[in-house]
């Protein structure tokens, strides 16, 4: 699932989730807004009675909104998840009314009666495959929305402990996906460069919330980028078109297309 689609006879909607094979594992990190993953998976021939484990980068609807209608058609998949991902979650946005966009209690109570597992650290899901767990800050570049907040009356701003990444070590570099990277992409980017010993990266593939970023912070964000080595980029998801338009042409050679339907093969 993605924001746009990459293949006929599919369909879009604001979200992310992502099917990953590595060996013999089936992975599905995140679940988008709603069961719209079910029918595209079946158009696709991806069966999900085969997915051994399901990751939520973070704690928001639009990566874990379907968990529930994925649950009822998987076999037993083990589940990963930050504790904090299942609190509440708001948005409020110039003194409008909050919006809850945390995990439906749907899916919280269909999640509660599985194989959950709670992520705080660095921990091995897979035959190397690997969760980052909570991202240090080490950019103050890179501060969290103030309108992201865990309760309706917008005291408690959220600063996204719950967000994490995926990662795999491979021997081209290593492999990086990404739901939203509220903790920032950098922050992220430099987490996994020193928990893998400074290796290159193949591959950053994901949303990196950059949809609302200021051009000062694009531009920022493209030069710290230059610090390490990255064979392929593929923004997804929450972006946003600015900012994927200035990743192009900053790294032309580097950048891939996404969208539903779009398979990237890597070299393990």
């Amino acid at each position: 699932m993605d924001n746009c689609v990459a293949a006929a006879g599919l369909q879009a909607e604001h979200g992310l989730a992502l099917w990953i094979e590595h060996g013999a594992q089936r992975l599905l990190f995140d679940t988008g807004p709603s069961a719209l993953l079910i029918a595209n998976a079946r158009r696709l021939q991806r069966d999900l009675t085969t997915v051994a484990a399901i990751i939520l980068s973070h704690g928001h609807y639009d990566h874990g909104g379907g968990l529930a209608e994925v649950l009822a058609v998987a076999g037993d998949p083990a589940i990963y998840a930050h504790p904090q991902a299942w609190l509440p979650k708001y948005r409020r946005i110039s003194g409008a009314p909050s919006r809850a966009i945390g995990i439906p209690p749907s899916c919280c109570a269909a999640a509660q009666q599985r194989r959950r597992h709670n992520i705080s650290t660095p921990t091995a899901i897979a035959p190397g495959v690997f969760l980052t767990g909570e991202i240090p800050r080490s950019h103050p570049q890179e501060q969290a929305e103030k309108d992201f907040c865990l309760d309706e009356h917008g005291r408690c701003q959220d600063h996204f402990k719950d967000d994490q990444a995926l990662y795999i070590p491979t021997r081209r570099g290593t492999l990086v996906v990404l739901g939203c990277a509220h903790a920032g992409l950098i922050n992220t980017l430099s987490y996994i460069h020193r928990l893998t010993e400074a290796a290159p990266f193949y591959a950053v593939i994901g949303g990196m919330h950059l949809h609302a970023a200021t051009p000062e912070r694009i531009a920022w964000t493209v030069q710290a980028l230059r610090q390490f080595t990255i064979e392929r980029l593929c923004p997804l998801h929450c972006t946003g078109i600015k900012a994927t338009a200035a990743l192009w042409n900053a790294f032309p050679e580097h950048c891939l297309p996404g969208g539903v339907g779009c398979t990237l093969k890597f070299i393990p």
